[in-house]
């Protein structure tokens, strides 16, 4: 179920905008299962992703040398963990378009982390937070240990545009494998507040998302993004 974590950090304002930048196939995916998609951690393109830091590392290693499987189980936890990355920001990101879209199509969902803590549903047997990423020195800083979900809360400096919130699924105690990820259920209407049709998408692409979102009988609001608007001069 989704727990409370005195631990796992968050914006205090629950109203704090957060952002999803996704291509259509995998806003379509989310409307249709009901479910969002989470990507194993182990998965992501960043390798330091779940693990710790020079000087955590160093720690950890003294505490294995007379238990071996202490190490391998921090190894082994990362193939257990889910996630889904989301943004945080007032205002569109044009960064964020480029990264996560291409060809001048995609949308961005537009919520909030009041929205994200009441969307998650309770999933037996796995445990689930939503916490706000730690930008960190790897070679210098420490990550306290003291917490399994704390390698996954912590990345490096070079990563802060991201300014990353994050919804964590622990599947440690269940039988399920993850693969790619797995897909958690969710409130589709209370995860998502509005959403946005990327700048530079033609006026079909735009018609077409609002035929999509109407014949699934959602009611959201759709806007295209404002980053394109007319020139005032």
């Amino acid at each position: 179920m989704y727990l409370n974590n005195p631990n796992i950090k968050l914006p205090d304002d629950p109203d704090t905008i957060v952002w999803k930048y996704l291509d259509l196939s995998k806003f379509l995916d989310l409307l249709l299962s009901k479910k969002l998609f989470m990507s194993r951690s182990d998965k992501f393109e960043d390798q330091y992703e779940g693990t710790f830091s020079e000087p955590t590392y160093e720690e950890i290693k003294k505490l294995a040398v007379d238990n071996p499987e202490f190490l391998n189980y921090y190894k082994i936890h990362r193939e257990k963990v889910a996630i889904s990355s989301w943004h945080i920001n007032e205002y569109e990101s044009f960064a964020m378009w480029q990264i996560f879209t291409k060809n001048n199509e995609g949308l961005a969902i537009q919520s909030t982390i009041g929205r994200l803590q009441k969307a998650v549903r309770p999933e037996n047997n796995f445990d689930q937070y939503i916490g706000e990423v730690n930008y960190i020195d790897y070679k210098k800083e420490y990550i306290p240990f003291d917490d399994l979900f704390f390698p996954f809360l912590f990345k490096r400096k070079s990563f802060q545009y991201e300014r990353e919130v994050r919804i964590l699924t622990d599947t440690s105690k269940s039988e399920i494998k993850l693969n790619d990820g797995l897909k958690i259920n969710v409130d589709i209407n209370q995860l998502i507040e509005k959403i946005y049709i990327h700048p530079k998408s033609e006026n079909w692409y735009k018609k077409l998302v609002i035929e999509l979102v109407e014949r699934l009988d959602f009611g959201f609001e759709i806007e295209k993004s404002d980053l394109e608007s007319d020139i005032l001069i």
